[in-house]
């Protein structure tokens, strides 16, 4: 990008989200830390933070939705069931490869994600409340292990084609 103009023709941030994205980080490149919009740019930096911990946290519920469908209707089980849970392991593992400092996150909203995991499979399955346990009955480091799946053993022969 060409030089930054003066801050006063620099674009505001609610009028052109990607351009003022653009234009900031090219004040940074230059060094011109005075014309930065420090509030937003602060913020939008934050922003980043939390945005991966929604992503582990959303990915972490499909993947406990999948394991509960998994052991439950474990006469059902699908070969999207199966791919699903292997993306979503591989997806939190990137993104806590990414982020270490997110290692522990994953164990902080296990019991939300669960609940609403629970909720989802009460509705996908039409299986009864007490069908289901009330509390996660796996642990974080289950959950992650690639080798993990609950309830009777399986193949790749007992699985439905979709």
């Amino acid at each position: 990008m060409n030089k930054i103009f003066r801050k006063q023709q620099l674009t505001p941030y609610e009028a052109d989200y990607a351009q003022w994205c653009a234009e900031q980080g090219a004040l940074l490149r230059e060094g011109r830390l005075s014309d930065l919009d420090r509030e937003n740019v602060a913020e939008e930096i934050e922003s980043l933070g939390r945005s991966d911990k929604r992503e582990i946290a959303s990915r972490l519920g499909a993947l406990v939705l999948h394991l509960l469908k998994w052991e439950f209707q474990s006469e059902q089980r699908k070969t999207g069931w199966l791919l699903t849970i292997r993306e979503q392991r591989l997806r939190i593992r990137g993104l806590l490869d990414e982020s270490p400092s997110l290692k522990k996150y994953p164990a902080q909203v296990l019991d939300r994600e669960f609940k609403i995991a629970r909720l989802k499979a009460l509705d996908e399955t039409g299986l009864r409340d007490r069908d289901f346990p009330v509390h996660c009955p796996y642990g974080i480091k289950e959950i992650l292990d690639d080798d993990y799946f609950p309830g009777s053993p399986w193949s790749s022969d007992n699985l439905m084609r979709e």
